[in-house]
């Protein structure tokens, strides 16, 4: 996010965690993080790595000490809720932990992400619906069931 041209992470350099995700996903994310490759420095990431299952966060924990050995310069962050960091991989990770402090304003971070979600020519497009032709939007509603 140094610069507006900098593009957002790509589909291959994030996992979103969620208790179904398999030990073979993990598996295949951790393989493209740890196992050193052409095709530049990709910072990966997952997302809520607190959700995954005992037995999932135990295969990850192991297939990393196992793959680590192959690249010492590997990029890989694991974000998980506060309020969950007891789970097991947070656990075991625990002597990386950094708490980090976002280094942009929330105003920044927005102008950011408008910039690359914001649709060039919106024509016949779902992006004339949101806000300033973005092809992002989130709806959201205090009530449930409201038709969203």
């Amino acid at each position: 996010m140094n610069s507006p041209e900098q593009p957002l992470p790509s589909f291959d350099e994030v996992l979103l965690c969620t208790p179904q995700t398999s030990a073979e996903q993990v598996g295949l994310f951790l393989r493209r993080c740890l196992i050193p490759c052409r095709g530049g420095e990709k910072i990966y990431t997952m997302l809520y790595a607190d959700e995954l299952s005992y037995d999932v966060s135990c295969r990850a924990e192991e297939l990393f000490q196992q793959l680590q050995r192959y690249n010492g310069s590997y990029r890989l962050i694991i974000l998980c809720n506060c309020e969950r960091d007891n789970s097991y991989l947070p656990s075991a990770f625990s002597h990386y932990k950094v708490h980090m402090i976002p280094q942009r304003s929330r105003a920044e971070i927005q102008q950011y992400l408008q910039h690359h979600f914001r649709v060039a020519r919106p024509s016949n497009s779902a992006a004339s619906v949101f806000k300033e032709h973005m092809c992002v939007g989130i709806v959201s509603s205090k009530r449930a069931g409201m038709g969203k």
